[in-house]
């Protein structure tokens, strides 16, 4: 198996920065359009936990479109094969001072193109940094 192929690293970066877009502007139908429509889809969230894409899909239209705003550090894209990745990261909102953000994604190449098929949020206390 080959791991870490540019050219799956940049369409996986591609389509996790349009994702990434849609969730700070709040654009719900980009957003429904990344998640793979399946009832096996699962997004366990800070206080949710969602299975099928018909849960994800009702909870994004629910959601508050404000205090969205957050910033991403040290994502992590790693490719397996040509059709499998793993996007991971951290993320900072002004609204949470002392807490991070741990996001991870499955993304999977599907005919209509890379869609997540799971994915998992959680907050925890910044960790103090070790010198």
């Amino acid at each position: 198996m080959e791991i870490d192929l540019p050219e799956v690293i940049a369409d996986v970066k591609a389509a996790f920065d349009r994702y990434e877009q849609a969730l700070v502007s709040n654009d719900v139908a980009v957003l429904g359009e990344l998640f793979r429509k399946d009832p096996r889809t699962l997004r366990y969230g800070i206080g949710e936990n969602l299975y099928g894409y018909e849960a994800i899909s009702g909870f994004r239209a629910a959601r508050s479109p404000v205090g969205l705003n957050r910033r991403t550090a040290k994502t992590v894209i790693t490719s397996y094969g040509r059709d499998t990745a793993v996007a991971s990261t951290l993320f900072y909102r002004d609204t949470a001072p002392g807490k991070v953000g741990r996001q991870m994604q499955t993304w999977i190449r599907f005919p209509e193109g890379w869609r997540v098929v799971a994915a998992h949020v959680s907050v925890i206390d910044e960790p103090k940094e070790i010198a």
